[in-house]
């Protein structure tokens, strides 16, 4: 399994607004994606326009392929790109060991 991390940085003022998008995007477009299993998303308490996006994936090619490829990211991203103040940084991680 592969965790993708979204450093996701918005406009001053629009976390409510950001939220919901960000819900309605998960749950109406990437979870329609191959691969996907599940996500979760975190607001930063002392930079609160900062969000981290976790989604897991089968596969790396399930996200860099099938979906940024695919007909459902330009989906994804009309619903949540009008509120990026910069491009999410993006990274893939690889899981190492977990509590139990």
């Amino acid at each position: 399994m592969i965790l993708e991390v979204a450093d996701i940085r918005i406009q001053p003022g629009r976390q409510a607004e950001f939220e919901a998008a960000i819900v309605r995007g998960v749950t109406e477009v990437i979870a329609q994606a191959k691969g996907f299993r599940g996500w979760k998303v975190n607001r930063g308490v002392e930079s609160p326009e900062r969000f981290l996006l976790h989604i897991f994936w089968d596969t790396l090619e399930d996200h860099t392929v099938t979906f940024r490829e695919g007909p459902l990211f330009p989906q994804w991203r009309a619903i949540v790109g009008p509120f990026f103040a910069s491009p999410p940084q993006v990274e893939h991680f690889e899981l190492v060991a977990k509590s139990a």
